[in-house]
């Protein structure tokens, strides 16, 4: 099976990927676009390697790599 990438954003006054390393695991809530809800319900394994992405941020872009730990 081909290795999958996601993009994860994030604004960063709600979570950094400095929180990410702090906290081990995250669970990624509060998303209020459907299609991106049901890919990420649906699509997202264990396994799959997450870009980790600051939108709003002064540079912005991805600011770390994580791994999907867990599946809903």
């Amino acid at each position: 099976m081909p290795r999958r990438y996601w993009l994860m954003k994030c604004e960063p006054t709600a979570y950094t990927i400095k929180n990410l390393k702090r906290d081990g695991t995250t669970c990624w809530e509060g998303v209020r676009n459907f299609q991106a809800r049901n890919i990420m319900r649906d699509d997202m394994q264990f396994g799959d390697s997450v870009l980790f992405y600051a939108s709003n941020a002064d540079p912005s872009g991805v600011t770390g790599l994580a791994k999907i730990e867990k599946t809903a």
